[in-house]
């Protein structure tokens, strides 16, 4: 049975996995911008971001109240709500939808947490079918230097520090991320995520991103909605062409 909903619109949507500290969140900005640079109406899309839920959300983190289950069940009415209310109408209008995490970021975390795989995925065959994924591999010991170098502390639920899995901080860390890693690498050939080595160079990770997509999308990509360069698409403006 499909894990997803086929995407039969014009639209596009692109998607990137992976640990804390991969350095997914730059590759999809970067990819987002060049594709608009491109003349095409690009939208973004971040996990637990939705207004319907995020201060429950906040709230739940900071009095540290969530069970696994009641974490899996906030983030997935956080995702449906970004789903119906904003990447379905854009991809349905023509629109490509880049997206920081997606049903797959629960597919790992929910099930490191003890959740069953088979309930989670469940919750989300509602979901839109990506027209391309990308994982970024990264190991444990990277990912937890590159985290500790940008800010002071990891975060309690960051580090699964509510599984009890050790006192530490960054062991728990690493046992959580090793754990979310381990569903990752099980479920990639499955998904058909395109996988990225993200030990490389930002440019050389980008590059490959960038060849991923126009080897995979560039016929249907003329369906895709354009804009003039100077023009806006979702409170963006498009900058001139720099493919």
């Amino acid at each position: 049975m499909p894990l997803f909903v086929p995407n039969r619109y014009r639209g596009k949507l692109i998607v990137v996995e992976g640990i804390d500290g991969s350095g997914k969140s730059t590759q999809i900005s970067l990819l987002s911008h060049w594709l608009r640079s491109a003349g095409y109406a690009v939208a973004f899309s971040e996990w637990n971001s939705s207004p319907l839920v995020r201060q429950a959300t906040r709230r739940g983190k900071r009095k540290e109240m969530f069970t696994p289950t009641s974490f899996s069940l906030i983030h997935a009415t956080d995702f449906a709500d970004r789903m119906e209310s904003y990447i379905l109408p854009l991809v349905k209008s023509g629109a490509i939808v880049c997206a920081d995490r997606y049903a797959y970021t629960a597919f790992a975390r929910d099930v490191a947490r003890g959740v069953s795989r088979r309930w989670v995925r469940n919750l989300y065959r509602f979901a839109m079918h990506p027209n391309l994924s990308f994982y970024f591999r990264v190991p444990l010991d990277v990912a937890l230097g590159r985290i500790l170098g940008g800010r002071d502390a990891l975060k309690y639920y960051e580090a699964g520090m509510d599984l009890g899995l050790a006192r530490d901080v960054e062991e728990s860390f690493r046992i959580f991320q090793g754990r979310i890693l381990d569903e990752y690498e099980a479920m990639a050939q499955e998904v058909g995520f395109h996988v990225i080595d993200a030990t490389l160079s930002i440019e050389e990770q980008q590059r490959q991103m960038r060849e991923i997509v126009m080897d995979a999308l560039r016929d249907s990509l003329q369906n895709v909605l354009h804009l003039p360069a100077g023009g806006e698409f979702n409170g963006q403006p498009t900058p001139p062409a720099v493919l």
